[in-house]
């Protein structure tokens, strides 16, 4: 239940209609409140100040209708500016950006402002009553009506924002640096455990029932339960603190087949459990309530989609209809910054643990290399033909290591320096090759040399191409 109630969260937060339903009954309940309040206390207090005093039927009226009107006016050129800018975003950037601008609170509470403060004043304006249209006194709510024309002067202010705000939300550097800032945050939230305490990542395959090691034969594989999705899509989320819970309660032990980000069909398995006879009926209901399953990815646990963000980015930049290397440029510098957080940091083992230090899941391993594939590798194709952003490339490559400890991480760093020079050789003429090759072959011979951080901190800007 938990993980279909923060998908709920996830979708209302990238709806535009969430926001401005609650600004709207805010305004109906002020609107009820206002109304209330001159009924009770009156206007007489208003007449002894010269520059406010209490308006008469007509004028207020009119002062209501003005306001009103005018935001419900501007109100659907906002709609129509926002709809131009995400139809725009979606084309130019990707269609996977499409959320973020759909998720952007400026937009949201700026359509919610014109919507309540409309709404405000149509409440308002019917309670206003004349001596002559009813046999009772009339009526004038004229403290509802100064606080109309202060939600006027906000609606004012939040249009000048809104005029801002447009531009500098489309503007490139902005939607990466978002997708980044994002990268960088949810790394520094989820690492070094994601579910569970992570074990060591050393050879721990003997705490792995037989029946759920991946060498099982048939037979002994057919000593587990299956539990299997109800719906097609892709996984959102996971519940990762109940699934823990869930294992320990019923002493069992479960193996994710599928990760945040994965597509799964309906009748898939996606948790294997063992050992079997402890698992009934409301464990099965159990596990379904675990996955959040959506029509598209999200970002709540999958870190790949942001990844896949910058890259689709770059691609895109990259093509020969756009020709934008130095739009490539920003997305490898903040995948660079992503991989040199991951470099400072040990990954959990797929292993998790409960406090007693029992294995309780096995999930995804989730290892550097993996994420260098992920970012840099699925960049360097589209890098390799284009003398900028390769060295651009060897130059991210070089920022990574400095961060690196691991041997296999830094000497992965290399081949992909090596995999560069391959690829460009193939795409490109000898004097646009050379400048690779060159430096290319000094990060390598940089990384074979004990003290190589010294020396790439002195030369990172050469092995850019910087200087």
């Amino acid at each position: 239940m938990r993980a279909q109630l923060l998908r709920l969260a996830d979708h209302l937060r990238e709806s535009y209609w969430f926001v401005p339903t609650l600004m709207a009954f805010a305004a109906i309940v002020l609107a009820g409140g206002m109304i209330a309040l001159d009924s009770y206390e009156g206007a007489a207090w208003m007449d002894r100040f010269a520059w406010l005093q209490a308006s008469r039927p007509d004028g207020a009226r009119q002062v209501l209708s003005s306001i009103g009107g005018s935001m419900i006016t501007v109100a659907g050129t906002v709609f129509s500016v926002t709809i131009a800018a995400v139809v725009y975003a979606s084309g130019q950037y990707g269609p996977r950006l499409l959320s973020n601008f759909m998720s952007d609170r400026g937009n949201q509470v700026t359509l919610g402002t014109f919507i309540a403060t409309f709404l405000y004043c149509l409440l308002v304006l019917r309670t206003i009553r004349s001596p002559e249209e009813s046999d009772a006194a009339g009526f004038v709510p004229n403290m509802a009506l100064l606080v109309g024309v202060l939600l006027a002067l906000c609606s004012l202010a939040v249009l000048i924002f809104f005029i801002h705000h447009v531009p500098s939300k489309l503007h490139i550097n902005n939607v990466i640096e978002e997708v980044g800032d994002r990268l960088l945050h949810e790394i520094n939230r989820r690492f070094p455990t994601f579910i569970g305490e992570g074990g060591d990542t050393g050879d721990r395959d003997a705490e792995v029932p037989i029946a759920l090691r991946a060498d099982a034969t048939d037979d002994e594989s057919a000593d587990r339960a299956q539990f299997t999705a109800s719906k097609t899509g892709y996984i959102q989320m996971i519940d990762n603190d109940t699934i823990m819970e869930l294992a320990s309660e019923h002493d069992l032990v479960l193996r994710l087949q599928y990760q945040p980000g994965d597509f799964v069909h309906a009748g898939r398995t996606l948790v294997e459990a063992w050992p079997p006879g402890r698992c009934d009926q409301d464990v099965s209901e159990a596990v379904q309530e675990l996955f959040g399953i959506g029509a598209k990815r999200s970002a709540l646990q999958d870190l790949r989609f942001l990844i896949d963000e910058l890259v689709e980015i770059a691609a895109r930049a990259l093509s020969p209809g756009v020709n934008d290397p130095f739009t490539a440029i920003t997305c490898l510098d903040w995948l660079g910054a992503a991989l040199s957080e991951l470099a400072r940091r040990s990954l959990p083992s797929h292993l998790r643990l409960d406090e007693d230090g029992r294995l309780r899941v096995i999930a995804h391993p989730e290892t550097f290399e993996g994420f260098l594939g992920q970012s840099l590798g699925s960049l360097m194709q589209y890098c390799a033909r284009d003398v900028t952003t390769a060295l651009r490339f060897i130059h991210v490559l070089a920022q990574i290591s400095i961060d690196c400890d691991d041997p296999g991480r830094v000497a992965a760093l290399g081949a992909y320096a090596a995999k560069l020079e391959t690829l460009s050789r193939q795409a490109l003429n000898d004097s646009n090759f050379e400048p690779i090759a060159e430096r290319c072959g000094e990060f390598r011979r940089i990384l074979a040399e004990p003290d190589y951080k010294r020396r790439l901190r002195d030369q990172a800007a050469w092995l850019g191409g910087l200087a």
